[in-house]
């Protein structure tokens, strides 16, 4: 039985020219970029074509990259970054990525608090909450652009236009969001931005955080010059050009690659709701992630799905992979007000580019045998 992988929000295959490029700088530019001879030269013009690049495509000047190890760092820097000082308030949104509920958990100690903004049965912000937030006593907004869990895309203008007015730093998790849908970062008007290369078939280890010419963040890593004193170590050359050349596939054909996506995914979806009725999509049917499908099967449970499922060579998960081994129902689900039965039974596919047709139509039904086993049902599918 060939497995089908319908995991790619947890992470991509890197693409051949990806792995080619890096090949090819672990061996021509191996030296330390910071180093002043020839071949660290080399090193750092390799470094700084890829910076160009990045800049470029995600619409910032090159001097606002920062080079991190990945989405989930770039989120830290940034929160605690624009929290040292006197205490306030952090306003998020439930169900944002671990990476940053846990750094604004830890900041609880000294003293700071968190207060949630609202969404609909969707997943989207409520948009007539932000004029009654605390403004005077919020020091730092963070919110997620795109969910990891559900893929809804929140729609940010209205919030970053009430963070500028009070003046008032906005971070956003944009880590799903780079390489699946356009973003722009001078457009969107927000501080800072996490991305991270795996997510977009990249190399794993590597992200960056984009943060806007005129925001300062209190660093905290030392024990170095690099990037310009913003994030200390020696930049690992080789994956900063995997991720520059997997960004650069991604923006040559990215309506293309996107409507095929959509497609495979819309596929999914309606072979799942026919032969799997009852289940019930989570989040915005127009405002989602083109490969994202978060679906609920009442009468199936999702740890049960996921280990019978894998059995079946489906891969999937339950939401984010960084909160797996947790019992706890999703928050983004519990804040969208699905009730036990749906959340609890609740799995998210994620399609790649690298997906085909027919596989979509045999994880249809091999998702669906499973389903009806777990649920005491026929085991065979419609037609099958």
């Amino acid at each position: 039985m060939t497995p089908i992988y319908l995991d790619n929000n947890a992470t991509t295959r890197p693409f051949p020219q990806v792995v080619e490029a890096m090949s090819e700088h672990f061996s021509a530019h191996y030296a330390n970029p910071g180093s002043r001879h020839q071949h660290g030269r080399k090193a750092r013009q390799a470094l700084e074509d890829a910076r160009e690049t990045i800049a470029r495509i995600l619409g910032a000047s090159p001097k606002e990259v920062v080079f991190t190890s990945g989405g989930t760092e770039s989120s830290n820097l940034a929160i605690f970054g624009f929290t040292r000082g006197e205490p306030g308030t952090i306003v998020l949104t439930a169900g944002e990525h671990p990476a940053t509920v846990e750094s604004c958990e830890s900041l609880a100690s000294s003293g700071w608090s968190t207060q949630h903004l609202n969404v609909d049965a969707d997943g989207r912000m409520l948009l007539d909450q932000y004029d009654d937030l605390p403004w005077d006593r919020v020091k730092l907004v963070t919110l997620i652009l795109a969910h990891n869990e559900t893929g809804v895309i929140q729609d940010i203008g209205p919030l970053a236009k009430q963070c500028r007015r009070h003046g008032v730093p906005l971070h956003l998790d944009a880590v799903q969001a780079v390489g699946k849908i356009p973003v722009h970062f001078r457009e969107l008007g927000v501080s800072t931005l996490a991305l991270g290369a795996h997510k977009f078939h990249g190399p794993r280890g590597i992200g960056a955080l984009l943060l806007r010419e005129d925001c300062r963040l209190a660093p905290y890593l030392f024990g170095g010059h690099q990037e310009a004193g913003r994030r200390p170590g020696t930049e690992p050359v080789a994956l900063i050009v995997g991720m520059a050349k997997a960004l650069e596939i991604w923006d040559a054909d990215q309506n293309a690659r996107r409507q095929t996506i959509l497609a495979l995914r819309d596929r999914l979806e309606a072979g799942l709701l026919e032969a799997c009725d009852p289940a019930i999509v989570n989040g915005s049917p127009e405002h989602r992630l083109p490969n994202t499908l978060n679906i609920a099967f009442p009468g199936a449970d999702g740890e049960a799905l996921l280990v019978a499922l894998d059995l079946v060579g489906v891969s999937c998960s339950l939401g984010s992979t960084c909160a797996s081994g947790s019992a706890d129902p999703a928050p983004v689900l519990v804040a969208m007000g699905r009730e036990p039965e749906v959340y609890k039974s609740s799995v998210r596919f994620s399609v790649g580019i690298e997906n085909s047709p027919e596989e979509i139509d045999d994880a249809i039904r091999r998702i669906t045998n499973v389903v009806r086993r777990l649920r005491g049902t026929s085991s065979h599918t419609k037609g099958a």
